[in-house]
């Protein structure tokens, strides 16, 4: 044998062992060909072998071990691959700087960092667990907001229910007068002003609601409502709005009496 390969016959067997493997993990992993060279044909071709099928396993490996680790956090993933393609659209329409600034502070504020397909989510669930649900999700929303505190469990559900997550940033205009209203809000979290002709603003904060005015009258906005602060808010459509109230006429008569105050003092200014 060769003076650069000690001579096992004698030896352990768990030298044996270890000398074994050692030398086929050097094929297998593409580190070398072991410690002594291939002699012959015959050594030659097992040698290779070695090294294709290591190398096979060597790539399976670590296409597994990435898989498992995206899978780990697969909703930081998605937003991140969804943020690209939307930083590629900016590039693309070469906005200017400060836009695609608001555009990040946005993205970060109503996704944070996560991104789920929460509509799907929650339509592959029964209603009794979808319910559940979205009443945990607005817990602190009806916990704030005397109007649902005070009313029948079954109508804050319905309205629930219905309600969509927005997010606005500061200097927007949520509300412009003169404009049809599709839209009421439901302030989660965030402070916003109500600006009316009179240049007098009425701030609203955690808890309060606005818009309802335009769903009841059918009419225009009858002022603008801008947010001071990054606002979480949930909207409802007129169409829902509508569509809950039928069910429950007495708390259109709240709505309305909120209404016809709000009214009265525009008026006044």
């Amino acid at each position: 044998p060769s003076t650069t390969v000690p001579c096992l016959q004698n030896d352990s067997w768990g030298k044996q062992y270890s000398h074994a493997l050692f030398k086929a993990m050097s094929h297998m992993l593409c580190i070398g060909y072991g410690q002594q060279a291939p002699e012959g044909m015959t050594d030659v071709w097992l040698t290779m072998l070695s090294m294709i099928v290591g190398a096979t396993c060597y790539a399976m490996f670590i296409g597994h071990a990435t898989a498992l680790i995206q899978s780990l956090d697969s909703s930081r993933r998605q937003y991140q691959e969804k943020y690209k393609q939307v930083e590629q659209y900016m590039s693309f329409h070469k906005l200017p700087g400060d836009t695609r600034q608001r555009i990040h502070e946005y993205y970060e504020h109503r996704y944070q960092g996560k991104m789920f397909d929460e509509e799907n989510i929650l339509g592959e669930l029964s209603e009794p667990l979808k319910e559940e649900i979205i009443n945990f999700n607005c817990r602190n929303l009806v916990a704030n907001m005397p109007l649902f505190a005070n009313a029948d469990p079954n109508f804050v559900t319905a309205m629930l229910t219905k309600l969509r997550f927005e997010v606005f940033q500061p200097g927007d205009f949520i509300i412009r007068e003169g404009t049809v209203g599709k839209k009421m809000y439901f302030i989660q979290h965030g402070v916003v002003s109500i600006l009316t002709k009179g240049n007098k603003e009425t701030k609203l904060s955690d808890g309060s609601y606005f818009g309802e005015i335009c769903l009841l009258t059918r009419g225009r906005r009858t002022a603008s409502v801008r947010a001071d602060t990054y606002c979480r808010l949930y909207s409802l459509s007129v169409d829902n709005f509508n569509e809950v109230l039928e069910e429950y006429p007495m708390m259109r008569r709240a709505f309305e009496t909120v209404a016809m105050d709000r009214l009265d003092r525009i008026g006044e200014e």
